[in-house]
């Protein structure tokens, strides 16, 4: 199978080649040429498998570069008991009689990007050995909070790679904070950026551009990929953990083969409701998929009329990892709805560079309404969710997770659609436990990582290990740039 961008379909790479650049040339993003569609007996033959084995299953027909040996080898050691705190990796738990929570926050640093980042350091480090490399890979992330402390546990140390992870100063989670700037590891780096997401990512994406600069670290050693979902190999994992989720319904007895399901997914950057749509387009029974998004909604703007402005007002919220108004994701989905129309994608991408604006064929649009549908929850809408489905299920949930609810429940009223519904949970509670102890009712909140032990003692859920154990670590990164001079940090970094 070959790679494309996104904005030139004549240029064709090997699995291992996408993964090791990250990026294309041309600024695309990298997508198969063509998606495999899943065996009429797939779904009955991955019911009783372990997730490592789903894994393997699903990824083997994408990577064709890779053996099923190599592809069991990676899915042991990312998705091992040393890494994910339940063997099921990905459990699904049941809300109510037709509403399912697939828990993606099991993993080392407690946010559904373990999922993919725990993956993804295997998959390159393999590739740049396929590729005969000689350099060492530079992985470049802007984060709006999960990805870069996902990121910086995956590539720790692995051989042939260096990490440097930028955030918006200000733009994340005290405990998400902590997280980054206490990682350890000899190949890593961290730095936060004055302004927001957009300003970090924008950044990052300006320095895969910045032509000298390559140069320059070329000089040293050194190239650019990224671990940002712009890369292919962040992006398949994902697809593994829907049509496991489906397989966990069908196992359990929730449905029948065959039974549609609708899947609402919290969504800032697009790539986690992509990898929905990618299982759905595998031949995965999806009905809906649902785009959830807080106060910066414009997603929902796009989904329901074909319009992508970002520019609008920029929100703060208390889900931090969807404050995006640049969804770099959606290019991808631009692609496949176009019916791989490069010159049309890239039409639509000079728009939005110029003027941060565009609006998409009437033929998209009609695409659009038939796959999506999608709303939006502001802070106040998410703190009560969060209350609500503690005191009715004793169910704890972190603020992107109750974003995701909330808009299944405006869907529902909206259109009476009662398909069973699954719900990514996306982060753990205890890493937004300001925001979820003052849904609980709690005022008086502890200082610094004690307000871990004060969520655990209010709700007696006990918190992940790897969040409980940041009191005892020690912060290793302080440094803030302005966007203009992330350049110095990469340079400092690769003397």
């Amino acid at each position: 199978m070959y790679y494309v961008s996104t904005r030139n379909r004549n240029a064709r790479l090997t699995a291992a080649e996408a993964i090791a650049q990250g990026l294309a040339a041309d600024g695309g993003l990298l997508t198969p040429e063509v998606f495999p569609l899943l065996a009429p007996n797939a779904l009955d033959s991955m019911k009783d498998m372990s997730y490592q084995q789903r894994a393997v299953y699903v990824m083997n027909s994408y990577l064709d570069d890779f053996s099923a040996s190599e592809l069991s080898g990676f899915a042991a050691s990312a998705y091992g008991p040393d890494k994910f705190d339940v063997k099921e990796v990905a459990p699904v738990r049941a809300v109510d009689g037709n509403t399912y929570c697939l828990e993606l926050w099991h993993g080392p640093t407690c946010a559904f990007k373990d999922m993919a980042l725990q993956m993804l350091p295997h998959l390159l480090s393999a590739s740049l050995v396929k590729n005969d490399e000689k350099k060492t890979a530079c992985i470049l992330v802007a984060t709006s909070g999960d990805t870069g402390k996902a990121a910086l546990e995956g590539f720790r140390d692995v051989k042939g790679t260096c990490i440097l992870v930028f955030y918006p100063k200000d733009g994340v989670s005290a405990i998400q904070e902590l997280q980054m700037n206490t990682q350890e590891g000899e190949n890593v780096g961290v730095c936060s950026v004055v302004g927001n997401f957009d300003d970090a990512q924008t950044g990052v994406k300006k320095l895969f551009s910045d032509e000298p600069l390559r140069e320059e670290l070329a000089k040293r050693g050194y190239f650019f990929s990224s671990a940002n979902s712009i890369n292919w190999g962040r992006v398949l994992p994902q697809i593994v953990y829907y049509i496991s989720a489906y397989c966990d319904l069908m196992k359990a007895g929730s449905i029948n083969k065959g039974d549609l399901i609708n899947i609402c997914v919290p969504t800032g950057n697009f790539g986690n409701i992509l990898a929905a749509y990618y299982a759905k387009k595998m031949g995965l029974p999806v009905g809906k998929l649902i785009c959830a998004s807080n106060s910066n909604n414009v997603l929902t703007d796009f989904l329901r009329t074909g319009v992508y402005d970002r520019n609008r007002t920029f929100y703060n919220t208390m889900s931090p990892s969807m404050d995006i108004l640049i969804s770099s994701n959606l290019e991808r989905m631009l692609y496949e709805l176009s019916g791989g129309d490069d010159a049309e994608v890239r039409r639509y991408m000079a728009d939005l560079s110029a003027s941060g604006r565009y609006e998409v064929s009437d033929a998209i649009k009609a695409k659009l309404t038939g796959l999506f549908a999608s709303g939006y929850c502001d802070d106040a809408g998410t703190q009560e969710t969060i209350g609500r489905m503690w005191r009715e299920h004793k169910y704890l949930i972190d603020p992107h997770t109750a974003v995701a609810f909330r808009v299944l429940e405006q869907y529902r009223r909206e259109t009476g659609d009662q398909t069973p519904a699954v719900v990514a949970s996306t982060a753990s509670p205890f890493k937004f436990c300001d925001s979820v102890l003052g849904a609980l009712g709690v005022t008086e909140l502890r200082e610094g990582t004690g307000i871990i032990d004060q969520l655990a003692e209010v709700t007696g859920v006990a918190a992940p290990a790897p969040l409980a154990s940041l009191k005892d670590k020690t912060v290793r990164f302080h440094q803030t740039v302005t966007r203009e001079h992330m350049v110095d940090q990469v340079l400092e970094m690769l003397r």
